[in-house]
């Protein structure tokens, strides 16, 4: 990692969004001469997960433009890990922040959201992040003057924050040896900003876009875009080509990670990694060199649900 990618002395907790390390999975993922695969961990995020990226840059275009400041609510739908990062940023810049979450959401994304003095309304489990997302549409309709309403589904600092900060890093940091770029679709920032930046910038790299492969699945946080309402960043064009991974798939490669790489991911990252050792192995076939990088979303503590004991005891 260059010099210029260190995590240095901050003035804020902004500042240390970005510049988030590779890490070489050397035994999930086939050893073979000329094929690397790497994990960017964005858990290394100060608020622990890719999407401090995106919330920061909406933040700050929205208090830079005058959309934002004190007196309003910020309000947004999220499956968690955005909600986190609106949260740490709000309590940093003394903003008040509410989040639309399916009730679902693991314990302690909703633990986290709260401590940081987060509201939150929970909307219908059965409806995943669609029905979160209409459920934040009514609320804002309904007094529209209380509210900043950055909606990360179709903010363009959403996926204008990996066009400026995960693009240029992965080039940084790997340079032309880099093949294959994966990332899962929920928002589709992620996806959709790499990918615009790498295709100008390396188009030789091909970017691969990662989602469920059925709409009732286990991957919290990511799409089945078929059968979802689209966000509106979204380009199904961008990516060069959409793999389906199965719940099952992204779950089994999160335990493998944990205990053979020592990286506690997320399932969804899990199905990141997943696609790029598939990808690893049709190149190791092929007899073809490759750099292949997938994002890791979040870590898995993210998902644990507390003990049964720990609901009644009292410290």
């Amino acid at each position: 990692m260059t010099a210029r990618f260190l995590k240095g002395r901050f003035d804020s907790i902004a500042e240390a969004v970005g510049r988030t390390p590779l890490v070489r999975l050397r035994h999930v993922a086939p050893q073979v001469p000329g094929v690397e695969v790497y994990a960017k961990l964005e858990f290394a995020n100060p608020g622990g997960s890719v999407k401090d990226r995106a919330a920061l840059r909406m933040i700050t275009d929205a208090l830079r433009d005058g959309r934002l400041d004190r007196s309003k609510v910020l309000i947004d739908s999220t499956s968690g890990n955005t909600g986190v990062a609106y949260s740490l940023f709000g309590a940093a810049l003394g903003l008040k922040v509410q989040l639309v979450m399916p009730s679902n959401v693991s314990q302690a994304r909703k633990d986290i959201t709260q401590a940081y003095g987060t509201e939150i309304l929970y909307s219908d489990p059965l409806e995943g992040s669609d029905g979160a997302i209409r459920l934040v549409r009514e609320v804002v309709a309904k007094d529209p003057e209380r509210y900043f309403y950055p909606d990360q589904y179709s903010n363009p600092g959403n996926p204008g924050a990996h066009y400026e900060g995960t693009g240029p890093e992965l080039l940084a940091q790997v340079g032309d040896r880099l093949t294959h770029f994966v990332a899962g679709l929920g928002t589709s920032g992620t996806m959709m900003g790499t990918s615009r930046y790498l295709r100008e910038h390396a188009p030789h790299v091909r970017c691969m876009a990662v989602e469920p492969d059925q709409p009732m699945h286990g991957l919290e946080g990511l799409k089945h875009m078929a059968s979802s309402l689209v966000p509106a960043i979204y380009d199904r064009a961008l990516p060069h080509d959409h793999l389906g991974i199965s719940t099952e798939d992204g779950w089994d490669m999160a335990d493998r990670v944990v205990e053979e790489e020592g990286i506690h991911v997320g399932h969804s990252s899990g199905a990141n990694i997943f696609a790029a050792v598939r990808i690893a192995k049709e190149l190791a076939e092929r007899g073809e060199r490759g750099c292949v990088v997938a994002i890791v979303c979040d870590r898995g503590d993210r998902y644990f649900a507390p003990l049964r004991w720990e609901k009644k005891y009292a410290w």
